[in-house]
């Protein structure tokens, strides 16, 4: 008995170390096709590290997130993206971060980040905010409203939005936990796909009139 519960003990402690040492790191991009010619791929989960005698303060540096964004445009709203394109030390570091400006009654449209979640903070303005949770938790809202120094959680890969339901302008700033968190665009990305969607699967799928669909493909074509 001794011996067999000493057994269970070594063959679980040799599956924890096995989970922990052998995993499938989170993508970084959309997709990454293999290839089996090393002469036609390229490296793209991540950046290359600079040499480490390289590297200097300004790799780690950002300056102009005190700068509004220009929110003329169609959802009156503007997000200004720090991310590893912008600071390259945030290679392999797992966050960024984004200064969002809303035009009085703008919004950030219902979107969705692949790979991070996301926390927001207020510091100006009043915002109606929330996510909708998936299928297998009936879709539920989660919704509040925000005033300056309020913060918000958008779990990972939920559909979420913002609106500036007042009358003067909103700026949020927002962590996100991924150096490239993506963003899908509900809208834009439904209806401005390149090429289109086929009308009728998508009229069937929101229960819309075909012709509702094209002019919807029309006017967010890219």
């Amino acid at each position: 008995m001794k011996v067999s519960q000493s057994l269970i003990h070594i063959i679980t402690l040799a599956l924890v170390i096995s989970f922990a040492k052998a995993y499938d790191p989170s993508p970084l991009q959309d997709f990454c096709v293999a290839v089996g010619n090393l002469n036609n791929g390229v490296f793209v989960n991540g950046k290359f590290c600079k040499d480490r005698e390289q590297v200097k303060a300004d790799d780690f540096f950002y300056s102009g997130l005190n700068q509004a964004g220009n929110t003329t445009n169609k959802v009156r709203s503007n997000v200004t993206t720090v991310n590893v394109d912008q600071i390259p030390g945030l290679n392999t570091m797992g966050i960024s971060l984004v200064r969002i400006d809303y035009a009085p009654y703008g919004q950030n449209p219902p979107h969705t980040h692949p790979r991070a979640t996301e926390i927001l903070v207020l510091v100006e303005g009043t915002l109606y905010v929330g996510f909708v949770s998936s299928n297998q938790d009936n879709n539920r809202l989660f919704a509040k409203v925000l005033n300056p120094g309020d913060v918000f959680v958008f779990p990972i890969g939920m559909i979420h939005f913002q609106v500036n339901i007042g009358k003067t302008p909103a700026v949020a700033f927002a962590g996100l936990g991924s150096q490239n968190a993506g963003v899908i665009t509900i809208a834009d990305t439904v209806f401005g796909s390149m090429p289109p969607i086929n009308p009728e699967i998508l009229a069937q799928a929101f229960q819309l009139d075909v012709n509702v669909v094209k002019d919807l493909e029309a006017k967010f074509k890219n």
